[in-house]
């Protein structure tokens, strides 16, 4: 696979593979499987894949230090961490907006990670940023994507939501049977499936009720 735009999203339905991507990439990269930067250590469970072992990277000097992975599913995990580290050093909720993350609501944590922590040029990689926000939060995320690519960010990003999966000119993987193809926005199937449902939503209410 080559990144060769700021922003590269892989997606696919439920078990295609594309978390087990997103991990092994980062876990290849020096970050933390349940997600954090390369300073996180912290395990709950040893579920990740060994995938990563059987990768190689090819990076250019992109000239940032800064890289994380936000994982939607061991977000509690990471928030518990960060109030662990921030009873040693207090100093450190300052970089998640200075409220513990377990003290907001899931998508106001959600947001002040993105807003706070995620400021500098690095290379982020999201699994599924989407789980805990509303739309107006993910149009939100959009506008931050927007400038983390225009101080030089690169992000890698996993979704199931046709909102965030609308950032222009990005290239879009899809995961299917085990292989990666490109598509644009609109043959995408995140966003075919949503309009016809928005479009034909009791059709498909019917025919889901047998009706």
């Amino acid at each position: 696979m080559e990144f060769s735009k700021s922003v590269t999203y892989i997606v696919g339905d439920n078990g295609s593979g594309k978390s087990t991507l997103l991990e092994a990439i980062a876990n290849l990269l020096g970050l933390n499987a349940e997600g954090g930067s390369k300073n996180f250590n912290f395990r709950t469970q040893e579920t990740h894949s060994n995938l990563y072992e059987e990768l190689r990277a090819v990076r250019a000097d992109l000239g940032y230090r800064n890289a994380f992975f936000f994982r939607a599913e061991s977000f509690y995990n990471l928030a518990s961490e960060v109030d662990r580290i921030a009873g040693e050093d207090p100093m450190m909720l300052y970089s998640y907006g200075g409220v513990s993350l377990h003290q907001q609501s899931h998508g106001e944590s959600f947001m002040s990670l993105f807003t706070n922590r995620l400021r500098s040029k690095g290379l982020f990689i999201f699994d599924e940023p989407e789980a805990a926000l509303s739309y107006l939060n993910q149009l939100r995320f959009l506008v931050w994507m927007k400038e983390a690519v225009n101080s030089g960010s690169q992000i890698i990003i996993s979704t199931h939501s046709p909102v965030i999966l609308a950032y222009p000119d990005a290239e879009i993987f899809v995961a299917e049977n085990g292989i990666l193809k490109t598509t644009p926005y609109d043959d995408c199937y995140i966003y075919r499936d949503m309009l016809a449902f928005i479009t034909n939503k009791d059709l498909v209410i019917r025919e889901l009720f047998g009706e």
